[in-house]
């Protein structure tokens, strides 16, 4: 299989939380999101008392975390699970807290390169899965799912302007002929939006491939599922981190802080996100719209001590 290199998107800052402002004599971090171990290579450098759990639900991506973390073999468990699974991941290890948690949202670099189906950049069957072994797949989505499915998904994953017109294209792409291929969708949408706006900066078919792909990999509603857990997962004192790349993301990130606040279990470290600086934008343009926003685990309510 092609090798695909991954940018580690803020791994600077990241680092520097979690060497500045851990609190716990906890040795363990959890990289939820672990990729091909670049944020965790810069963590085990910097941090040599620290041991990594890396969970990732791509193979290949593990594949890739292996190789790269193989001089921290000793300091190093990895797992494939998706991340709402943290806590059975841990229960299983023996580990009942953690120091910190690091989770770097959205699609890699693995997965937009290699053949599955994330990039209307290239000809590639509908896919889209970030665990292949999954049934539910993009083309099952843009092929079966009925007329106002596609158009909730569109309009609400994907902030889609034009949702009900595109959705309404595919139903009538797909009684001719199914939409078998990446262009194939990307083609149709382009085809919708108005001459005027094809131009634009991003390309018509960006919030249309980020709806389903966020559809078929369930990804909010594993983020919101996560976050609550992490919270209960770290130990007093540590760190949970979270990169996101949209809005919808960020917005779960910063609602769950919040509400973490409010209940008196974590210290919001960033009343602002933090994004790249120009010079990793120019390195890697990718990273423009990352945001990280970090807290602090403050407290283990009465409710965490059950069981």
């Amino acid at each position: 299989m092609e090798e695909v290199s991954h940018y580690s998107v803020l791994k600077n800052e990241v680092v520097d939380f979690f060497k500045n402002h851990l609190q716990t004599d906890n040795q363990y971090i959890v990289d939820a999101t672990v990729g091909g171990g670049g944020h965790s290579k810069a963590i085990l450098q910097a941090l040599p008392h620290i041991k990594i759990i890396g969970i990732d639900k791509d193979y290949y991506a593990l594949e890739r975390a292996k190789q790269n973390l193989q001089e921290f073999n000793d300091r190093v468990i990895l797992v494939k699970s998706a991340f709402k699974n943290v806590d059975e991941v841990l229960k299983d290890l023996n580990i009942s807290k953690v120091g910190g948690f690091l989770f770097d949202f959205g699609v890699s670099h693995f997965q937009l390169k290699l053949p599955r189906g994330f990039s209307f950049m290239r000809d590639e069957p509908l896919d889209m899965r970030m665990d292949t072994s999954q049934d539910l797949d993009a083309y099952y989505v843009v092929n079966y799912y009925q007329e106002w499915q596609l158009e909730k998904i569109l309009r609400e994953y994907g902030e889609e302007r034009f949702a009900k017109k595109i959705a309404k294209a595919i139903i009538n792409q797909r009684q001719k002929k199914k939409i078998e291929t990446t262009k194939e969708l990307a083609d149709l949408v382009y085809s919708i939006y108005p001459p005027k706006l094809r131009r634009g900066r991003i390309h018509p078919a960006t919030r249309t491939f980020q709806a389903i792909r966020i559809e078929v990999n369930n990804e909010l509603e594993e983020i919101k599922e996560a976050l609550n857990k992490a919270i209960d997962l770290t130990d007093t004192g540590g760190l949970i981190q979270a990169i996101s790349f949209h809005s919808l993301e960020d917005r779960i990130v910063k609602q769950t802080f919040k509400e973490g606040k409010r209940l008196k279990k974590l210290e919001v470290l960033t009343k602002k996100p933090i994004t790249p600086t120009q010079r990793e934008i120019e390195e890697n343009p990718a990273s423009r719209s990352a945001k990280l926003r970090v807290a602090r685990r403050i407290s283990s309510g009465v409710e965490d001590d059950k069981g």
